[in-house]
């Protein structure tokens, strides 16, 4: 794939510099599960035949089976909300209000896109109560993803989604399938750590979990992470390699220093000649 395609959605910790990265080391398969698909950026710039994209967030799974199923419609209705008159910081309020008050899963889409590009920094953040609570970003005049909106309606024609907890995604597993995994990161601090993202948040019980799945796992698995004393534990047995990459999700230019990213790829369970003879 030649041109790069970005998500439609500003996203924490999203993989669009790390595509290249991440598909040179994806091994060639028919299906490609996706645990953590956030944003979607290893999706649209990889070039598989079919594609199972979960995440726990009901949110965006909710908003992205809407785009694939009326794009024109939703772009029609998306884009009322990018007009200059609800580019204010009380109209934002209003409308997060309103979006934590409405069970109409179409509204709450329409809002979930206006509050990614109005709210600050492009975060996904909710309160324990499940409210969602990202400030106002006051941004001159927010874009509007037309185009990405478009592409990733197309390409969502090869994709299933789902909203399951991502240990639900290893137990229906095709030998020619492959699973990248971008979990929430283990944080480097404790004041670093982005953990309400969902309300059930990801504690180090579940990275330690999610690494238990890996290795155990029938088809390849390949994991993102941070490159700390904890996950090289967890990946001791995954063939690993690190890459530096900036952060970009800080609300000060001269805290936006490289962080060491790992990237931990477990193979495809062998059969046994054996097992094989048995079959026969």
């Amino acid at each position: 794939m030649n041109k790069k395609n970005r998500a439609f959605l500003k996203w924490a910790g999203g993989k669009f510099t790390l595509t290249e990265q991440i598909n040179a080391r994806l091994p060639k398969a028919n299906r490609l599960i996706e645990p953590f698909v956030g944003a979607g950026s290893v999706f649209l710039n990889s070039d598989f035949d079919e594609y199972v994209l979960n995440d726990i967030n009901p949110d965006l799974i909710e908003m992205y089976k809407i785009i694939k199923r009326k794009p024109k419609q939703f772009i029609r209705d998306a884009k009322v909300y990018f007009q200059a008159k609800y580019n204010q910081e009380d109209v934002y309020y209003q409308l997060r209000e309103k979006f934590n008050k409405s069970d109409d899963v179409y509204l709450r889409s329409l809002l979930f896109l206006y509050m990614n590009r109005h709210g600050y920094n492009g975060l996904c953040r909710y309160n324990k109560s499940g409210g969602f609570n990202v400030p106002f970003g006051r941004y001159k005049q927010p874009y509007f993803p037309e185009s990405e909106l478009l592409f990733f309606a197309e390409k969502a024609k090869k994709a299933t989604f789902t909203c399951k907890p991502y240990q639900k995604l290893f137990l229906y597993l095709r030998d020619s399938d492959v699973l990248y995994c971008d979990p929430p990161y283990v944080p480097l601090s404790k004041s670093a750590s982005f953990t309400s993202y969902a309300t059930q948040g990801f504690s180090l019980d579940d990275q330690a979990q999610l690494a238990k799945l890996a290795r155990e796992s029938k088809a390849a698995v390949l994991l993102s992470n941070h490159d700390t004393t904890l996950t090289q534990e967890l990946y001791r047995d995954a063939e690993c390699d690190k890459i530096f990459v900036s952060r970009t999700i800080s609300s000060k230019s001269t805290d936006r220093k490289p962080v060491a990213e790992l990237f931990a790829f477990f193979p495809a369970k062998v059969k046994s000649s054996a097992n094989i003879t048995n079959k026969n």
